[in-house]
């Protein structure tokens, strides 16, 4: 099955895609998280000619966690998937996703790192094929323009241990690319660079 990733478009969805099967996004659908942006994402990408289309949220899209779940279900067109802490199995590849990631700033979906991220990981079945976060784990693809490393700490452990097919992940757009670590490819598909301009193609992977 052939898997086309992408994240951090930020409402900018004027770039081609290749053809695949399936097609993830790793948040960050919209720029400021209003509503119209996100109704506007979810046109677009519900229109896309793949089999199956799944995404999550990210830092910026605070309609996805202020919004009653109810209003957001309602949104959703019933051909796409939308992981929130949960996952789906397609085809018989597994697949969990979260939007969670350390503390940054004021934005949504942010957990202070220890108890309060971790309680987030231990959701993730053990069984996973494919891990989707926002957020990278700590010293793969986490490395900001002032040689930081800002991943999760929290989450490395979880999927050293896991050992996913994949962990597909986005937010730090300078650290777009793909590294494969044991029996993992990690890969942080942020479509704009720094400067939110569409600047990385969509990450190719099959399973």
């Amino acid at each position: 099955m052939r898997f086309v990733a992408i994240s951090d478009t930020h409402g900018k969805h004027q770039f081609d895609l290749p053809p695949g099967d399936v097609i993830l996004h790793a948040g960050d659908v919209s720029s400021r998280g209003s509503k119209a942006e996100v109704e506007r994402f979810l046109g677009w990408f519900s229109g896309l000619d793949y089999a199956y289309k799944i995404f999550i949220a990210g830092n910026h899209d605070f309609f996805f966690e202020n919004a009653p779940q109810s209003e957001i279900q309602a949104l959703i067109p019933e051909n796409l998937i939308y992981l929130n802490d949960s996952g789906v199995e397609i085809e018989g590849i597994k697949i969990w996703g979260s939007p969670i990631q350390p503390w940054f700033y004021d934005w949504a979906f942010n957990r202070q790192r220890g108890p309060a991220i971790q309680k987030h990981w231990d959701l993730i079945p053990e069984d996973s094929d494919i891990v989707i976060t926002h957020g990278p784990v700590f010293g793969i693809h986490d490395r900001i323009v002032s040689g930081a490393l800002v991943g999760c700490e929290d989450l490395l452990p979880v999927m050293q241990r896991i050992a996913p097919k994949v962990h597909l992940c986005g937010h730090i757009h300078e650290a777009y690319g793909t590294k494969q670590v044991g029996e993992t490819l990690y890969i942080n598909a942020s479509i704009l660079d720094l400067r939110y301009t569409i600047a990385h193609d969509p990450v190719v992977f099959d399973v």
